[in-house]
């Protein structure tokens, strides 16, 4: 992940109910939610929520699937080790790649 999209990342986590999502979404699991159901679990408009789901997968942190009528939101956990891995590039002295055991316990291959 390079600064820009970095930046995209946080500015779309920066919103309260959009960090709520997303920390909603990463405890589905790939199976995701429907917006519908992420609304009324967080206590949000419908209408809100898509906006805020929009603003999420264009950051590129939620990914969308159709089931039926229905669109099924999911945490992209490529994106989260991307953000995650950004943050600690030049960590432990420079050397990223012994903190590799560390970033593969805080995001699963889920």
């Amino acid at each position: 992940m390079d600064k820009t999209n970095a930046l995209a990342a946080f500015a779309a986590l920066s919103q309260p109910a959009r960090l709520d999502a997303f920390r909603l979404l990463i405890k589905a699991g790939p199976e995701g939610l429907p917006a519908g159901q992420i609304a009324t679990t967080l206590d949000q408009r419908q209408n809100t929520m898509s906006a805020n789901l929009s603003i999420l997968t264009n950051a590129g942190l939620v990914t969308t699937t159709r089931q039926g009528r229905s669109i099924i939101y999911s945490a992209h956990m490529p994106a989260l080790r991307g953000l995650l891995s950004f943050l600690m590039e030049d960590c432990c002295g420079g050397a990223p790649e012994a903190c590799e055991p560390l970033l593969d316990t805080l995001t699963c291959s889920c």
